[in-house]
């Protein structure tokens, strides 16, 4: 589905919503309870999948996968740590909550079928609020086919909690580690690096001028830049790569998604794998709008891309004897080349020197 579809459902469901929020009066959750909240928001949920004999409305959902393997993800998002509500729609924070797990899965070359959602709701949320951010899951599962089995609710005195837990299938034989990638590998990555994190810097930089302005009618300029706008708000998972790489008979030997940073991601894989790397400068793909956004910032554009996270993208080695493969793949970047581990992890800069790879990528408990 072209982002432009998905962007006509998203306005779609997003009026339809806002007018059935003006018809109906606030509501508070207390007055449905746990049970009661749990039907509301998961009544528009179908099975999609053979595999899910039970879904919501029992004490455990019910999953069968015959002869394939189950796999099983899980992310927690802590209002303040992972997001913030002042320029966050909970519709796309839901989107986003469920697309990242999904992610997860496809990094292991599977499929992602089921999650469970706990959300953990202060009381400055009403019945409304929750109902918008279930949309947004609602509207991932529907794109990428995921069925909602269950979760939790409670109270919270910390503002909103979510977590989420993705179930997932693939073939016993098609999983993929971090622990796979041999010296002569190809290093490659899917799309390209820096725009989520370029998003996010333009999100709090009108969100500073906002209350700078003290305007409450105050539009914050986002021309130009509504590519990098939705690469923070709104990722998608990259399940058309995985499914490109099986139609080219291309199993990776080893891959992860780029949620903390390729840097980050690319030391992860060569410990696993005990082996070194070296990636090329010229080769890091970076979209126009990643480095219009760096230069107004004043920002370095590699490491940005280097260092960034949540671009969700795949990264992952295959044998060199692919090499013909990979490089007719539509949005597939070959950026180096696995080594031996003696020889470190390195980025090889224009000029040709190598600089040390360091895990400068996003910690959540130092980048408060």
């Amino acid at each position: 589905m072209e982002n432009k579809d998905i962007e006509n459902i998203d306005n779609d469901t997003m009026e339809k919503h806002e007018e059935k929020m003006e018809q109906e009066s606030p509501k508070e959750i207390a007055d449905l309870g746990e049970f009661g909240l749990i039907e509301r928001l998961t009544k528009d949920f179908p099975l999609r999948n053979e595999s899910t004999k039970k879904g919501v409305g029992d004490d455990a959902a019910v999953l069968s996968f015959g002869n394939k393997e189950a796999l099983v993800t899980t992310d927690l998002l802590l209002e303040g740590i992972h997001f913030d509500l002042r320029y966050v729609p909970l519709k796309h924070l839901g989107y986003k909550a469920a697309v990242v797990n999904f992610s997860d899965v496809y990094a292991m070359n599977g499929t992602p079928k089921q999650i469970t959602v706990s959300l953990g709701i202060s009381s400055r949320f009403s019945l409304q609020h929750i109902e918008e951010l279930y949309s947004g899951i609602r509207l991932a599962c529907e794109i990428y086919g995921v069925d909602l089995v269950g979760g939790d609710t409670s109270a919270s005195v910390t503002g909103l909690v979510i977590s989420i837990t993705c179930l997932g299938e693939a073939e016993k034989d098609e999983i993929v580690y971090r622990d796979g990638a041999k010296p002569t590998d190809l290093i490659c990555v899917s799309g390209d690096l820096g725009a989520a994190y370029m998003g996010l810097q333009l999100l709090e930089r009108e969100n500073r001028v906002a209350a700078q302005s003290g305007n409450p009618d105050f539009q914050p300029d986002f021309s130009g830049k509504e590519y990098i706008l939705e690469r923070q708000l709104k990722p998608e998972a990259r399940k058309d790569i995985v499914r490109e790489l099986k139609e080219a008979g291309v199993k990776p030997t080893s891959m992860m998604d780029v949620s903390d940073g390729l840097s980050s991601e690319l030391l992860h894989i060569s410990k696993e794998s005990h082996t070194g790397c070296r990636v090329y400068e010229e080769k890091i793909p970076i979209d126009y709008q990643t480095a219009v956004m760096a230069e107004e910032l004043n920002m370095n554009l590699v490491t940005t891309a280097m260092n960034g996270g949540e671009d969700y993208e795949l990264l992952f080695t295959v044998p060199l004897t692919d090499h013909d493969k990979v490089s007719k793949m539509k949005g597939v970047s070959v950026i180096g080349y696995v080594t031996k581990p003696e020889l470190g992890c390195a980025m090889v800069t224009r000029d040709g020197a190598e600089i040390p790879i360091m895990a400068q990528g996003w910690n959540a408990f130092v980048n408060k």
